[in-house]
């Protein structure tokens, strides 16, 4: 990827309307364009961080059984009414319409109504099952207020999973088996030494569910973490109660802001009894579908490692979520210094390895300054200088330390980091 080439670009300046550091930075770096609050668009780069993200995510959907699907984000009240969930005094989170023929829709902010309604057509013995389905998808959420970019949007990209399992046994076994894949995804983003299994309300869905919260300034939650256990409470239920359920002690737990990055409950069979979902034993009896749902935010989590990667300069992004592993900062147009950095372009590109080149006519400082900013792991510099001197000058952006490397140097490093 070429910068000359790219119509999206760096600002010099930090947007005004903003008071999230994540969205000041990714709409400064040219990831996101804010469209309204709460309401964003990728742009080129935007799109492969977030990718990226998702593809984590599904990896480790897949490597548990996880079937993706995808389903309409427009929904018919008919399936929500037959659970109660479509009355605005249960759920306020609807954006609800209205057909060209009057009939009522809403924007789907949760899909455990139209997931249950399909499987009828595909689960009707105990040969079926279980099922674990999941979907990535543009969810819509009504919120009152939406203040911190990424992390609270009123559109928002996330991953929801469900699964049907015959018995409590069957599906507290794949509860226990999403809540390990969860963890292994945090930690593959390279927040996995900080984000906790927490103990939490469940709200609409049901008693108790467990959140997985990552520790912040900015967290919007209050959680009290056991680092021993690798566990949490969320405040909203911490009591004599929990802490007696969970086994912990109070003096071990310390009191911490979080940011709530998934969760996961268990949905008994609320939903699947609602819509009339059932099975049948060997016996030939009919028998109830016990559900679970487990949720990732996706956009959210972008706007969460925007924020906590970064530092005064701009954007830290980890290795296996940047939109490159290095960009290549032509400074001078002379012959030679355009000719090794085109060079070095085409064959990092032939390589496969992701690459941007900064080959825009623009002064030195600015090159190096947005290199900076939009948090490319490497910055390979190619200069007058290091022509000269045979070498390449290679920043590393999350440690500040910068090496002069050869060519064979150079790409030896890069074939490390591209198999790790």
């Amino acid at each position: 990827m070429r910068l000359t080439n790219l119509f999206s670009k760096t600002s010099k300046t930090s947007p005004s309307d903003e008071t999230s550091r994540n969205a000041r930075l990714l709409i400064q770096a040219g990831y996101i364009h804010k469209e309204m609050a709460g309401v964003y668009d990728y742009l080129p780069l935007g799109k492969i961080v977030i990718d990226k993200i998702a593809n984590i995510v599904r990896e480790e959907m897949n490597a548990i059984g996880g079937q993706e699907i995808g389903m309409s984000a427009l929904q018919g009240k008919e399936l929500w009414e037959k659970s109660g969930r479509w009355d605005d005094k249960v759920v306020d989170a609807w954006f609800k319409s209205k057909l060209a023929n009057g009939s009522e829709v809403g924007l789907g902010w949760s899909h455990e109504e139209p997931i249950t309604n399909m499987l009828i057509s595909y689960i009707q013995s105990y040969k079926d099952l279980p099922v674990y389905v999941y979907q990535i998808q543009t969810k819509f959420r009504n919120e009152l207020r939406a203040k911190s970019g990424l992390m609270r949007g009123r559109e928002l990209l996330m991953k929801d999973m469900y699964s049907f399992s015959k018995d409590k046994d069957e599906h507290e076994k794949f509860y226990e088996t999403a809540t390990n894949a969860y963890l292994k995804v945090y930690k593959r983003l390279g927040v996995g030494d900080i984000t906790y299994k927490t103990f939490a309300s469940g709200g609409i869905f049901t008693k108790y569910s467990h959140e997985f919260q990552t520790l912040s300034e900015v967290g919007e939650d209050t959680i009290y973490v056991d680092k021993a256990k690798k566990l949490g409470i969320n405040k909203e239920v911490f009591n004599d109660e929990v802490l007696a359920h969970l086994g912990v002690n109070k003096e071990h737990l310390k009191k911490e802001r979080a940011v709530e990055v998934g969760n996961i409950f268990t949905l008994g069979s609320r939903y699947s009894d609602a819509l009339g979902l059932r099975y049948t034993d060997k016996d030939g009896a009919s028998r109830q579908i016990l559900m679970g749902c487990y949720g990732i935010g996706i956009s959210r989590l972008m706007g969460l490692l925007a924020e906590h990667f970064a530092d005064d300069k701009g954007l830290v992004w980890p290795i296996n979520i940047a939109p490159a592993i290095i960009i290549i900062a032509r400074l001078g147009e002379e012959n030679e210094t355009t000719k090794l950095a085109d060079e070095m372009y085409n064959h990092l590109t032939m390589m496969g390895v992701s690459v941007i080149y900064d080959d825009r006519d623009v002064r030195a400082g600015q090159k190096l300054t947005d290199s900076e900013l939009l948090g490319i792991p490497y910055t390979v510099v190619v200069s007058e200088k290091t022509v000269k001197n045979k070498k390449f000058e290679v920043r590393n952006r999350k440690n500040s330390d910068t090496k002069n490397m050869s060519k064979d140097e150079l790409l030896k490093m890069v074939a490390s980091l591209t198999t790790n």
